[in-house]
């Protein structure tokens, strides 16, 4: 006889489905998984067995073949104990033949027959969903698996009470979706003195969802303008919080199985390996780029990351989405983060400042920003050039806008954007004036005839690329939202190119 049960593998947070074969046939005693399973599976045969004996069961002496199919598909991670036990049990005949046909199964199994939990489960739970089938997973996976409101999900803590309940002798409840609550104290804008045209620049960033580069000396406020910008930041929609909780949930940083309407922000270290950021590694995990998706990944010291981490940013960067190559398979994750990067203009950070720069000045200057290629720097759509912070700025009285009334004002215009390109059916996610390409650009973002000439002249000037000039154009149709403007003007593409730096190496020029 052979007995199945499903499962499912994930690629990038995409559930593919398994089907886990167990034949008991007559020979001599042994316990084989076959299917391309690592080492994490294949361990799976000493859990089981230990599992069986907590619950006064017993492997048969007989030979056991567990096959994970489709055969080709790599089989990583521990999820696979629970539905190899219940194919064993199956098998048996110790459950019922067709008990299991409509679930899918995932869980780590302890020595004690208890069910531990696993990552992945809230796709998991979406794929079942889909597939009109029902899911068992762990206790502590319940919460985030109810969220697939249209999946019967069952979550036992053991597999006893698994098995009454499959054989009908107990009930299991079935577990409530749960939502994290956001407790954490942020940092407010009202703490920043100074610094007026960067805290613009942010207002601009967090209401269209533009990428920001601050350039400036240390102490200058960078770091705490970044760390404030979770601040004014609206919370994720429901499809967000999903899409970002599945990232999460695959990662296994899903706290408690609690979906987070919080938006990610995200701050590795500048010594953060290419595949921490971008996403690899042997079972090709999601990097930074993807735990940032919906939220904010923060690059503080940027010149200073390796220059093929930084090179590897671009392609997330266009696309929303990381790619991450295998010989055997691609992984694609979702990527679409907001880049808030910020470094000195030189190595020792001086550089307009005669009297602390060092004797390398200007050339340490073109050698440190030099890291930073124009491919990179050119899918940055605002560049903040931010000076020293002043004794008098410092003793001024605190301001009395804060970060409350700033997010009411982002909150608004993305509502505006969100109403805008739903109104249009553009037939894909576009919610902020950040992702607008193409036609969909040209029709929201026309300037009016004198800012049409700006335009033309700057990008002559500023020797624009294309991709320039449409993240000039995303930033001014930003900031006409911002002023509650339906055209986009002459005054907003001027604040736009204002905050549009040429290059590192033309700005170097004019400082010499």
């Amino acid at each position: 006889m052979v007995a199945s049960v499903y499962t499912v593998a994930f690629e990038g947070i995409e559930a593919r489905t398994v089907e886990v074969q167990v034949q008991i046939s007559s020979g001599l005693p042994a316990f084989t998984v076959v299917g391309l399973p690592d080492k994490a599976v294949s361990e799976a045969r000493e859990r089981v067995r230990a599992a069986l004996s907590a619950i006064g069961l017993a492997l048969p002496a007989e030979r056991i073949t567990v096959n994970l199919s489709p055969a080709d598909l790599p089989k990583e991670g521990s999820h696979y104990d629970l539905p190899i036990l219940l194919g064993i049990l199956l098998a048996m005949e110790t459950l019922p033949e067709d008990s299991l046909d409509e679930y899918f199964v995932l869980g780590e199994l302890g020595l004690d027959a208890s069910i531990r939990s696993v990552t992945g489960v809230l796709p998991a739970a979406l794929q079942a969903g889909s597939m009109g089938r029902g899911l068992i997973c762990p206790y502590a996976n319940g919460a985030e698996a109810a969220w697939a409101a249209s999946a019967e999900i069952v979550a036992p803590k053991d597999v006893l009470s698994l098995i009454n309940h499959i054989r009908g002798s107990q009930h299991l409840d079935a577990p409530e979706p749960s939502l994290a609550e956001d407790t954490a104290t942020y940092l407010d804008m009202r703490d920043i003195k100074g610094q007026e045209s960067a805290k613009r620049a942010l207002e601009i960033a967090a209401a269209g969802g533009h990428n920001v580069l601050m350039i400036g000396p240390p102490g200058a406020g960078k770091s705490m303008l970044a760390s404030r910008m979770p601040s004014i930041l609206p919370p994720l929609m429901a499809t967000e919080a999903l899409e970002v909780s599945m990232i999460a949930s695959v990662a296994g940083e899903l706290q408690g199985g609690k979906v987070s309407k919080v938006r990610p922000f995200r701050s590795p270290h500048h010594s953060a390996s290419q595949p921490s950021i971008i996403g690899g590694g042997a079972r090709a995990k999601p990097g930074e780029v993807s735990l940032a998706h919906g939220g904010v990944l923060f690059l503080d010291e940027l010149p200073e990351f390796t220059r093929a981490t930084l090179e590897a940013l671009r392609q997330p960067l266009e696309s929303g989405k990381a790619v991450i190559a295998r010989v055997q398979a691609h992984v694609t994750y979702p990527a679409r983060f907001q880049l808030i990067a910020a470094m000195n203009p030189c190595k020792c950070g001086y550089l307009d400042d005669e009297g602390l720069a060092c004797n390398r000045a200007p050339k340490c200057a073109l050698d440190y920003q030099g890291k930073i290629s124009g491919p990179l720097y050119d899918r940055i759509d605002l560049h903040v050039e931010m000076g020293a912070v002043s004794a008098r700025d410092l003793s001024l009285p605190t301001p009395r806008e804060g970060s409350g009334d700033i997010a009411k004002r982002v909150a608004n215009v993305r509502a505006l954007q969100r109403k805008r390109y739903e109104a249009l059916s553009t037939g894909d996610t576009i919610l902020l004036n950040a992702h607008a390409d193409g036609e969909l650009l040209e029709k929201v973002a026309t300037p009016d005839d004198a800012g049409r000439v700006l335009l033309l002249e700057a990008a002559e000037t500023m020797r624009l690329t294309a991709r320039g000039y449409h993240r000039v154009l995303r930033v001014a149709r930003t900031i006409a939202d911002m002023a509650g403007s339906e055209q986009v003007g002459k005054v907003h593409i001027a604040e736009a190119l204002a905050f549009r730096r040429i290059s590192p190496q033309a700005a170097l020029a004019a400082v010499r």
